[in-house]
């Protein structure tokens, strides 16, 4: 029997791996009969193809049976495309898993859309099943398979695994292709111990099951062989057990220090200890924060100590960690201004980053049950977000999407951590109402405000423009040389932060060459910047406060080179000829030819030259139209 497992993913990116498909596939290798009579092959599907596309190529496979996982983000397209399979091959078996079906399974068995759906985890169920169709079997009775009998859903419930490496791993058992992927998604755990009443996580389950440290260490060496840069880890709560998160992070430390890792944390539990082993690997940290308002959270099962919480993420501001925080604006009981202000809680922190969201009313949430109680108007299908409740009108879920929006360009793509509350400070202005001039200027521009639709370099030069307008208005145009200043340097870090540095020159390779009959072009990774003031000073001054520069130092103007190095970004500032030099690098012009045309002693310029072939901020080579 041929099986196709369907993941239809919400976009390309490293992010995009059918771990679902590959955990059942996977459950087949330990029974011989079952694995040697399934062909099983995982397909993915992108939103660039079109439902007529897709369809075509599921169908050309020839399979006799397809599951498609379903989600909040894909169930509309995935009923679309069941339907046009059953209209194309009405004898195709179509069956359905995920959170949509486990919650509800009647909309996917209605009409005879889906022939079965998995519910709850799904490994065992689909072993059964497909031991039942091989043998000719009803599925009917199935715990954890839903049929339907009439109108009406037969499903005998199974309960969730307990023991988790009883589960084989889709990793270890080769199902998820480490040859081609740049990301992976690496999954710790199961359910969660909190209970959240905006989250269906550890519905139908009690607390939270855990992969056993054995089968997390053997998984973490296959991935550190592999060519995967990006590691998702899937356990809402990593440092829910502190001594065991640490265990983990040791491991990592050993194996793969290499790969960048995705975790998401309880701050509660955020230690010093922790603190630094998250600072010796590659990581960036999710934390959920939600709102900044006790009397809102404990509405919603979660508690908040403002103190206790910045304290804890102070642990990793001094370790320079990376993090960023989830805030939820419509929570029952806030407001537009308390959303707001639960906004500038989050950005008087330092994160990297903000991941804004509307409550979305989920089903099988317990808040989706007392909805209507509550006076929570949301839609009921996906994704399900608040229209507006008794304390936050539709109106102000509106302006609370764009201030959500103006926060996540110019701060959290501007690469505003390390100067956006200093900036607020310099124009007397809170972060909000920043935010909120920023997105009613953006919004008059001719430049889209739309999102997606703008590179780094774009939202970099609206900062810029912004904050002239900003600055000339307030009257504070003496301080806008450092702004943007700092507005320029973290854009060029960040960039240098993000590319590929050249391999560099052996030392026997640099005494070969001929400087000044050599042709050599800044490296891609290179960034040239001038900036009004000695980039050295800002850089030693920490946290800068505005007006307090502005009256210690002098606008001298500096040159700099900002480049890649052994994983770190190094920052030269350089005397105006260096920098020129720089500047004239084409790939075609020797050397000794600019240089005749510069006022540039000789000796100096070709030692400076020796010295940025060796950093990697220069490579030999020709124009690539040559």
């Amino acid at each position: 029997m041929k099986i196709l497992l369907v993941a239809q993913h919400h976009s390309r990116s490293p992010q995009a791996v059918p771990l679902a498909g590959a955990f059942l596939a996977a459950a087949l290798t330990p029974h011989e009969f079952l694995s040697s009579s399934c062909l099983v092959t995982l397909r993915d599907l992108y939103p660039d193809s079109s439902l007529e596309e897709s369809r075509d190529a599921l169908l050309a496979d020839g399979a006799d049976a397809v599951g498609i996982s379903i989600y909040l983000w894909n169930r509309t397209p995935a009923l679309e495309l069941a339907r046009a399979l059953k209209q194309r091959r009405p004898d195709l078996l179509l069956f359905a898993g995920g959170p949509e079906p486990t919650v509800d399974p009647h909309p996917f068995l209605r009409d005879g859309l889906f022939d079965f759906a998995v519910v709850g985890e799904g490994e065992i169920t689909f072993v059964e099943a497909m031991a039942a169709l091989l043998e000719g079997r009803p599925l009917v009775g199935i715990p954890g398979v839903a049929t339907l009998e009439g109108s009406d859903v037969v499903l005998v419930k199974r309960d969730p695994t307990a023991l988790l490496d009883l589960l084989p791993s889709p990793l270890l058992t080769g199902m998820l292709d480490l040859t081609s992927a740049t990301g992976m998604l690496w999954q710790l755990t199961r359910g969660c111990d909190f209970a959240c009443s905006y989250c269906c996580d550890p519905a139908g389950t009690q607390g939270t099951r855990r992969f056993s440290q054995e089968r997390v260490e053997a998984e973490l060496r296959l991935l550190a062989t592999s060519d995967i840069t990006q590691v998702f880890v899937l356990d809402s709560t990593f440092n829910r057990e502190p001594d065991r998160a640490k265990r983990i992070l040791r491991l990592i430390r050993k194996h793969a220090p290499q790969i960048h890792f995705h975790f998401e944390l309880r701050n509660e539990f955020i230690d010093n200890e922790q603190a630094r082993l998250f600072s010796e690997i590659t990581c960036s940290l999710q934390i959920g924060l939600q709102s900044a308002h006790p009397k809102v959270l404990s509405g919603v099962g979660r508690r908040l100590d403002r103190a206790d919480f910045s304290r804890r993420v102070g642990f990793l501001n001094e370790t320079g960690v990376i993090f960023g925080f989830d805030l939820i604006y419509g929570l029952p009981g806030d407001s537009y201004d308390g959303f707001g202000k639960s906004l500038e809680f989050a950005l008087s922190l330092y994160p990297n980053h903000l991941d804004i969201f509307p409550l979305a009313i989920l089903p099988g949430a317990p808040l989706a049950r007392s909805a209507r109680t509550l006076g929570l108007n949301h839609l009921v299908e996906p994704p399900y977000t608040l229209l507006d409740s008794p304390t936050f009108p539709a109106g102000e879920m509106a302006q609370a999407a764009r201030l959500a929006q103006g926060c996540d360009i110019f701060y959290s793509r501007g690469k505003g951590v390390a100067w956006f509350n200093g900036v607020c400070r310099g124009l007397s202005l809170s972060p909000t109402a920043l935010l909120e001039r920023f997105m009613e200027w953006l919004g008059g521009q001719s430049s889209s405000s739309v999102e997606a639709e703008l590179g780094d370099d774009e939202v970099w030069l609206l900062q810029r423009r912004f904050l002239e307008l900003l600055f000339r208005e307030q009257g504070k145009k003496r301080l806008l040389p450092l702004a943007l200043d700092l507005v320029d340097y973290h854009h060029h870090y960040a960039a240098a932060l993000l590319a590929v540095p050249p391999e560099l020159p052996t030392e026997q390779e640099l005494a070969r060459l001929d400087l000044a009959s050599g042709r050599f072009i800044p490296a891609s990774s290179t960034r040239l910047a001038r900036f009004s003031y000695e980039i050295v000073d800002i850089l030693e001054s920490g946290e800068v406060e505005l007006s307090q520069f502005v009256r210690c130092f002098k606008k001298s103007g500096s040159w700099a080179v900002i480049y890649p190095r052994d994983g770190q970004v190094m920052t030269e500032s350089l005397a105006e000829p260096f920098y020129r030099l720089l500047e004239r690098l084409d790939g075609g012009t020797t050397v000794g030819t600019i240089l005749g045309e510069m006022v540039l002693d000789q000796e100096e310029a070709l030692s400076f030259l020796e010295f940025a072939l060796a950093e990697g901020i220069v490579l030999q080579g020709k124009k690539s139209s040559e």
